[in-house]
């Protein structure tokens, strides 16, 4: 492809996810994936907007901002897209993840597709495939 874009900078994916409570968002992920704060802006109102790590796999979590047309599910009634989280005991995570509060959609169970996946969905309507490579 002759058009492509090249660049000595390895390309990422760094999600953001849109929520209600940015700090009860950001206590949620801590307790339910271990997930480790790089960096948490709060404004005077109370406003987050952090970054997070799950043993090297970083994701914003920012407060809804609706004036910028960044919604959470909670108000849209439903999430757009599907976290795809892969570890090596998805079992664990996932029943840990439930004990912190996230409701499951499905178990944890081998996939026809190959991986070893369960769906939960967190406290604010943002849902989690948890899984593993067959």
């Amino acid at each position: 492809m002759k058009d492509r874009i090249k660049d000595d900078f390895p390309s990422s994916f760094l999600p953001t996810l849109s929520v209600r409570n940015g700090a009860a968002a950001v206590e949620f992920y801590q307790k339910a994936f271990g997930a480790v704060v790089l960096f948490c802006l709060t404004d005077p109102e109370g406003g987050v907007v952090a970054e997070l790590s799950i043993n090297g796999v970083n994701f914003i979590v920012a407060d809804e901002s609706p004036e910028h047309e960044n919604f959470s599910p909670e108000t849209l009634g439903g999430s757009t897209i599907r976290m795809g989280l892969i570890v090596p005991d998805p079992d664990a995570l996932a029943n840990q993840a439930i004990k912190a509060g996230a409701e499951e959609i499905y178990p944890v169970a081998d996939q026809d597709y190959g991986y070893r996946l369960g769906r939960i969905k967190d406290p604010f309507g943002h849902h989690w495939e948890i899984c593993k490579k067959l």
